[in-house]
């Protein structure tokens, strides 16, 4: 039977501080990919960064999605769908256009061009979150149907187990190019699609995950589960960089075990250190804010990366160069998220793009 949770528990404040630490390695990585010129195969922190920093980012929004007071109902569903839309759509559009008209000088072929890419010049993120929230809002809908009935058997858990095993099906064929053959419909890379194949499962993953938090937990504090995880992040990060030109059908499963041990890892760490992260520290307080700002910052950093091209070969002839690759893409990415939490607060002090731009009020 689902485990009732303790819906009058405040909020962990160390998911927020994690989910802060997880909004400043994208920006880190935007830093790095768009201000440095620097390429994952080419740089140590790169590679192994792309591993765990969306797939972390995908878990808490699936975590924070499932609420178990919520009382499914077609009203309900329509209210959730709506609110969703409005968050994610207008906001994404309005930056999309500033981005495209202050460093694309308004360029309409431009438009198009990122427009047909699956990443959108960056913007991919919020679309892709918008439609994981319809499917799973879908689901969760649905399931209210046969929840009574599976609850008596105690097999709450079966629909959602299932799903995820299908988003996780679904991902595997991505990476299997000679077995299936969709990956280059148009339609996949216009909508963003692609990477809701390439993500989907690590949302459900956190939502699976908050369902059953108090038995994850009595797992995260046995003695050996954190060291067996650590043991197969570094097994398999191993295995990722010396398969990585294979076929990607094959190369592709090490990858997968490697991202989902390095985001339990963090979670992990995160958790351990709970009161570090919390509001009483300044690390914490730093981390939330930022956690609590993390649509702000993702929609307006783009505007403000710095480009500076010849870090990128710089870096590159400063092999090994893991230490100062992250030190330079952390030091860059601070000071455009300084920048974007002040453009923030300035845009915020208008209750109209307070609610509209971000979601607030």
């Amino acid at each position: 039977m689902e485990e009732p949770q303790q819906t009058q528990k405040p909020r962990m404040e160390w998911i927020d501080s994690m989910r802060g630490f997880t909004m400043i390695l994208v920006v880190a990585y935007h830093v790095s990919m768009m201000g440095f010129g620097e390429n994952p195969k080419e740089s140590s922190y790169l590679s192994l960064c792309v591993l765990f920093r969306m797939p972390l980012f995908f878990f808490i929004s699936g975590f924070f999605a499932y609420s178990a007071k919520t009382a499914w109902s077609l009203p309900m569903l329509g209210r959730l769908l709506w609110k969703k839309l409005r968050i994610q759509i207008v906001p994404t559009a309005v930056f999309f256009a500033l981005f495209i008209i202050m460093l694309h000088r308004s360029s309409w072929e431009k438009a198009i061009e990122l427009l047909q890419h699956d990443t959108k010049g960056g913007y991919w993120f919020t679309l892709v979150l918008l439609q994981m929230f319809v499917l799973y809002y879908l689901f969760a809908y649905a399931e209210s149907f046969f929840k009574p009935r599976l609850q008596r058997l105690r097999m709450a858990w079966l629909p959602i187990a299932l799903f995820w095993l299908l988003a996780l099906g679904a991902y595997a064929t991505w990476y299997m190019p000679s077995w299936f053959h969709y990956q280059k419909e148009a339609w996949l890379q216009w909508s963003s699609f692609s990477q809701t194949i390439i993500f989907l499962h690590f949302f459900l993953a956190g939502n699976l995950v908050r369902r059953y938090w108090h038995r994850v937990e009595r797992l995260f504090d046995t003695s050996w589960f954190p060291a067996l995880i650590l043991f197969i992040a570094i097994l398999m990060l191993c295995e990722h960089f010396r398969w990585h030109e294979l076929r990607k059908q094959w190369a592709n499963l090490p990858r997968t075990i490697a991202m989902y041990s390095l985001m339990t890892t963090v979670i992990l760490f995160f958790r351990h250190y709970a009161e570090r992260f919390s509001r009483h520290t300044i690390v914490g307080r730093c981390l939330q804010y930022i956690g609590v700002r993390t649509l702000d910052i993702y929609l307006l950093h783009f505007l403000f990366i710095v480009h500076l091209p010849a870090v990128g070969p710089w870096l590159r002839n400063c092999k090994p160069n893991f230490t100062l690759d992250l030190l330079c893409s952390l030091a860059g990415a601070t000071a455009v998220i300084a920048v974007c939490l002040i453009a923030s607060s300035i845009l915020r002090l208008s209750p109209f793009l307070k609610r509209h731009l971000f979601g607030r009020g």
